[in-house]
């Protein structure tokens, strides 16, 4: 295409020429679509103007005022991210790197009174362990026998553990939502802001990912599901099994199948269990964002409940936290 053709406006050309360049747009787009850290600010700012040419240049008024509208409310939600990471490193600055206002006033080329208002507007440091969008919990479900209308249904210590869970993530500033996995227990990890609650027994897709801790692993044998900390060398059964009101249970972040990012796990030999990891994360998540901010890692959990009301009444961890190498 020469200088003339390509300096024609839109209304002039073709739907197949428009279709061809729109296509062209999206995929120079897509080679543009590199993590953010990874980019200068011109590199970003190309990226953004292929956006924004290639809804120019849809021909329908309707489908490129939808599109523009898709973008616009995308762009929206891109800033109040982006500002709600600014307040949020405020607070972190302050608070954890334990630098001063006024030094990082200086730092920042700002007021100190300025700094104080950005960290009153900034959410929980804590938020950004689960992430910064709305945290999408993933509950594991199972066929329930005898149904007239078979389908899968969440164990009622689950939602229990959810409900907890989204009041955690309130007091941090985040909204919830929850799903259900069906059986075979296959879910999309692909996915941001995402917390998976669900034994391997009920997906052999985590206990794939699951393997890949060299530190903590869960296990059968004939007395039944247990986990194991290799790195000890010991074998943590749960109490439920002998009649007692206890269990134990994995916390963690693991790695997305896709290689571009991670999910958050919880899950117990029973599910009472998993209870037990968001009593424990009540208490601890400001010491445990302190220590492992957004790295992959995992420990066990072991817990006590009421056994009349199915509430959990204490936790504790009861292995290092053990890291593992990538992000």
């Amino acid at each position: 295409m020469d200088d003339e053709e390509a300096a024609a406006p839109a209304a002039s050309k073709t739907p197949a020429e428009l279709e061809a360049e729109l296509a062209n747009l999206k995929a120079q787009l897509k080679r543009a679509a590199a993590p953010a850290a990874d980019k200068s600010d011109a590199e970003l700012e190309e990226a953004t103007r292929l956006e924004l040419d290639a809804v120019s240049v849809i021909s329908d008024p309707v489908d490129r005022l939808l599109e523009a509208s898709r973008l616009s409310a995308h762009f929206k939600d891109l800033e109040q991210q982006m500002q709600a990471l600014r307040n949020s490193g405020v607070n972190e600055a302050l608070r954890l790197e334990r630098v001063t206002a006024s030094a990082l006033a200086k730092r920042l080329g700002i007021t100190r009174g300025r700094v104080s208002q950005l960290a009153k507007a900034g959410p929980p440091i804590e938020q950004a362990f689960f992430g910064h969008g709305e945290l999408t919990v993933a509950l594991g479900g199972k066929v329930e026998a005898g149904k007239e209308r078979p389908g899968p249904v969440i164990a009622q210590e689950d939602f229990q553990t959810y409900e907890h869970l989204r009041e955690l993530a309130e007091d941090l500033g985040l909204r919830t939502r929850y799903e259900t996995i069906p059986p075979p227990g296959i879910v999309d990890l692909n996915r941001d802001d995402l917390l998976v609650i669900c034994g391997p027994r009920l997906s052999p897709l985590i206990g794939q990912i699951l393997a890949s801790d060299p530190h903590l692993q869960f296990a059968a044998d004939e007395q039944g599901w247990h986990l194991n900390d290799l790195k000890a060398e010991k074998t943590y059964r749960s109490p439920i099994d002998a009649g007692d009101s206890g269990d134990y249970a994995y916390f963690g972040r693991l790695p997305r199948p896709d290689g571009k990012g991670t999910f958050l796990y919880i899950a117990g030999i029973h599910a009472m269990g998993s209870g037990g990891v968001v009593h424990w994360l009540a208490q601890e998540i400001a010491d445990l964002y302190k220590e492992v901010k957004t790295r992959r890692f995992s420990v066990l959990i072991q817990s006590r409940f009421d056994p009349e009301t199915r509430e959990i009444t204490e936790s504790q961890r009861v292995t290092p936290i053990y890291f593992t190498e990538g992000k």
